[in-house]
């Protein structure tokens, strides 16, 4: 029966090829950050890592951050997008950085 879906309703349901993969991640900044640095830093990630990989970040927080990671049009995101998250912010003053299996962010 799903092979003789229609693409509008493979759109509606968002499968197929109109699935969407994305990843959660999370991480605290060093007690010694300040608010201006963090800015900076959440700034930096936007314009070096989100932007770049046609990405959107959905989160936020203040020493303590979480959100999620997907694409900002259809699609999914990659191996790569979570490996460029994750070296991003082992370079910065944070600690506990967690970053999350790709999983479908409709259906999961």
């Amino acid at each position: 029966m799903a092979a003789n879906r229609s693409r509008r309703l493979r759109k509606k349901l968002r499968v197929d090829e109109f699935q969407e993969f994305g990843f959660d991640i999370n991480w605290t900044f060093d007690a010694s950050v300040s608010e201006e640095q963090i800015d900076l830093i959440v700034d930096q990630f936007i314009d070096e890592i989100i932007e770049p990989r046609g990405l959107g970040f959905h989160g936020g927080g203040h020493k303590e951050w979480e959100g999620i990671i997907a694409t900002q049009d259809i699609g999914k995101c990659t191996d790569e997008d979570r490996a460029a998250a994750k070296k991003f912010f082992e370079a910065q003053p944070v600690s506990n950085i967690e970053i999350g299996e790709l999983y479908d962010i409709w259906w999961s």
